[in-house]
């Protein structure tokens, strides 16, 4: 399991969801915009329970590996759908940078 620390608080999560959860962070910051995510956590008593995140540009987020006494968090899904996302954002500065070029290519042809 991972302990995410953020905002004065922590949470402890799944160790995949905590690092699919850190990629997505990383790109959002780097686009500069921000997402709301829920994910779920342990609670104290060992029942999971949900908490919500803010995560951008301004977020600082730090997960330690941590012992647990109860079984590992898994959310398969969730984690398939932060890699998506962060994918997403990965691939959307090339995409800038080839429609970049091509409107420069479409002014030197018309020159």
């Amino acid at each position: 399991m991972d302990r995410i620390h953020y905002a004065g608080n922590s949470v402890l999560t799944g160790s995949a969801i905590a690092t699919a959860l850190l990629e997505y962070a990383e790109v959002l910051a780097k686009a500069g915009t921000s997402a709301t995510v829920d994910i779920p956590i342990l609670e104290e008593d060992g029942s999971v329970g949900r908490s919500k995140l803010l995560i951008g540009p301004a977020s600082q987020l730090i997960a330690d590996a941590e012992e647990s006494e109860f079984e590992e968090i898994v959310d398969e899904d969730l984690v398939a759908y932060f890699r998506a996302e962060t994918a997403t954002y990965r691939q959307a500065p090339a995409a800038a940078l080839l429609a970049e070029e091509a409107e420069v290519q479409d002014v030197m042809d018309d020159i």
